[in-house]
């Protein structure tokens, strides 16, 4: 990873402090040679780096719409067409990515970025004498170092196998802060079993530290949440199911009256455990300080709504349509017409926050674990289904299969970046191709194999 961008990120942390603080507690002359032992000297500055990674994670490139898109796309198999102009985006609805792709390249090295700025702020809790904020910003810096770990493995990963060994190569875990780009190695690719235990060690850590309520930022209930969605990837039902019901027993979020108003929301909804936070405001003006960018709005809305010229860049065909058994389900109507085909609702709002881990998942996930395991720990899985159907206004069930499970998620989660996950966990085919087929991963960054080409062997396929 000794690339010139992965160099640029240790000093993108220095900016930070200039560009957050808000005190002018440094009072340094001249700004520009602010040292990274000053940068990191105080509860203060070790914040304001904090609320970086969050605008980091944040991005475009990550999760501010392209992570989402990815997965959507490379699951596609005709319910989705690409309209937009890009090439790179292109590539994953056709499988054909190639290794120099660059928003292949960016998930890789904004991940990476992410990584390192949370590793500073790790390294350097002990400027904080009060406990409770020590724990708390520890707390929320491995919640995102443990969800980049998680979401790097899921893309750059062969899909993790329930009951395997799983010593298929995932990424690189890097622990250790880098500020000066002599302290930078050339690390090589842990096994995808070992990228899941690093970010399940790193969210447990998080809910034990977190504070139950923490504003915009991450708590507890976001790490529990997380860690819900990693166990049901897992196969682990048992823990995923208990994960899940904590939430929805404790952290306070309820389903939102509408469907309609779990999106499309300029602060978080009463359904958002973690939602990325956007807006049009001076970052001065807003909680914390945090600016992002929707880029969902960008490739999945119309012209007349922010979207790009493709009028959307995704569109839905008819055949996704078929998914839904109730023509009064309101999210069968949770779409709109553009000149370039039917755009999807859920990211009209150009400056809308990004729901990132919703009650509803939950209550899905806690369905899916009890039917499996054939409980009813919090709900009866047909009463939970019923319970998110009567939200969206479809009628009840009287009886529950899996698959009614399965439909049931697809129809409420479509197009939050679930897709080709789903495939993969349930071991699934996109189109001719098996779940995990070679062409389902993505491949390592050109870039980074040129540099690093032993701890970085290729994807097979590429």
């Amino acid at each position: 990873m000794k690339t010139l961008r992965y160099i640029k990120s240790q000093f993108f942390v220095i900016l930070l402090i200039l560009v957050f603080s808000c005190e002018d507690n440094l009072e340094l002359e001249p700004e520009q040679s602010l040292l990274p032992e000053i940068a990191t000297s105080n509860p203060a500055n070790v914040q304001n780096i904090l609320t970086g990674v969050y605008d980091e994670a944040g991005q475009t490139l990550s999760y501010g719409g392209r992570i989402n898109l990815a997965s959507e796309l490379l699951a596609n198999s005709g319910d989705l067409s690409w309209n937009g102009t890009f090439e790179q985006p292109a590539q994953l609805v056709e499988k054909q990515l190639v290794p120099d792709n660059t928003f292949v390249r960016d998930y890789w090295l904004n991940g990476y970025e992410v990584n390192n700025q949370a590793n500073i702020v790790l390294a350097n809790l002990d400027v904080f004498e009060n406990e409770t904020d020590r724990n708390r910003v520890e707390g929320e810096a491995k919640f995102l170092r443990g969800l980049i770990y998680f979401d790097l493995a899921r893309l750059f990963g062969q899909t993790y196998e329930v009951g395997g060994g799983n010593t298929q190569l995932g990424v690189p875990i890097v622990l250790e802060a880098v500020i000066d780009p002599s302290d930078i190695t050339f690390p090589s690719r842990n096994t995808v079993e070992q990228v899941y235990e690093r970010a399940i060690s790193d969210l447990m850590d998080a809910y034990s530290l977190l504070p139950t309520t923490n504003d915009v930022f991450a708590d507890r209930f976001s790490a529990q949440a997380l860690l819900a969605r990693i166990y049901l990837q897992q196969g682990n039902y048992q823990a995923a199911r208990d994960a899940a019901d904590d939430v929805l027993q404790n952290s306070g979020h309820t389903l939102a009256p509408t469907y309609e108003a779990a999106f499309n929301n300029d602060q978080d909804s009463v359904e958002d455990i973690f939602a990325w936070q956007i807006t049009s405001q001076d970052p001065s003006e807003t909680p914390g300080g945090l600016e992002g960018t929707n880029e969902m709005n960008t490739f999945w809305a119309g012209q007349g709504f922010g979207g790009r010229s493709g009028n959307p860049d995704v569109s839905i065909n008819a055949s996704f349509f078929t998914i839904f058994d109730d023509t009064n389900d309101v999210r069968s109507q949770f779409f709109y017409d553009n000149s370039g085909g039917m755009a999807t609702t859920k990211w009209q709002s150009q400056f809308a926050n990004i729901p990132f881990l919703r009650i509803a998942e939950m209550h899905l996930i806690r369905a899916e674990a009890n039917f499996r395991l054939g409980t009813s720990v919090g709900l009866a899985p047909i009463d939970e289904i019923n319970a998110l159907r009567a939200r969206s206004e479809a009628v009840a069930l009287t009886t529950i299969t899996l698959q009614d499970i399965i439909d049931e998620r697809k129809r409420e989660l479509a197009f939050e970046g679930f897709a080709l996950h789903d495939i993969k966990r349930l071991q699934g085919m996109v189109g001719t191709l098996n779940y995990d087929d070679n062409f389902l991963v993505m491949p390592i960054p050109q870039r980074e194999r040129d540099v690093n080409p032993d701890g970085l062997p290729q994807n097979p396929g590429y």
